[in-house]
């Protein structure tokens, strides 16, 4: 029986930008440009990246070409925004409705219902605000981390010569560093 696997290439324009601010531009060019979010890659975690690769390394640089390289997926900042809010607002409303319920159950007034909804409300707002933040630090120290090591490496998958062109073009644009299309075989 012959073999139904085949190879293939999967084409990329990759660089690497030196602010945030310059990766943030150009992501929201390829967006607007037509490219879509699942077509965009960062390098994950450090600890991630080296796990994956077992081993540490210098520079940015050296990872983008290599297949190897742990990647994650593009996340916008009103996501994180988004995610934020949840945490903030979720802990609020619970806390400030089982308070409502305990108060009222127990044979409490409306008004002492309300006074302990606020309270509960303000400590369920408090613990919601911590885990947001841990969710805006862990984004912040990743970018951080890649800094250190020289840049923050974006991947943009292409599937035409024309994607390819958009995609270096929008990259240099945005004063992306060594931008270069590069193919990764893998099998099908």
């Amino acid at each position: 029986m012959p073999s139904t696997n085949k190879s293939y290439d999967i084409r990329e324009a990759v660089g690497y930008f030196e602010t945030a601010e310059a990766l943030q531009g150009a992501i929201d060019d390829l967006l607007d440009s037509g490219f879509d979010r699942a077509e965009l890659s960062l390098l994950a975690a450090e600890q991630a990246v080296e796990g994956k690769l077992g081993h540490k390394y210098e520079k940015v640089q050296e990872l983008e070409d290599d297949p190897k390289a742990a990647r994650c997926s593009y996340v916008s900042t009103e996501t994180v925004g988004d995610a934020e809010g949840a945490l903030i607002g979720a802990p609020l409303y619970v806390a400030a409705s089982a308070a409502v319920g305990v108060i009222l159950a127990s044979g409490g007034t409306m008004a002492t219902a309300i006074i302990g909804a606020a309270l509960a409300g303000g400590a369920g707002t408090l613990i919601g605000g911590v885990l947001a933040r841990l969710v805006g630090s862990e984004h912040a120290d990743r970018l951080i981390e890649q800094l250190e090591h020289g840049g923050l490496l974006l991947w943009v998958r292409t599937w035409t010569p024309a994607d390819e062109a958009r995609a270096t073009d929008i990259l240099k644009k945005h004063s992306g560093h060594d931008v270069h299309l590069h193919s990764i075989s893998g099998a099908g």
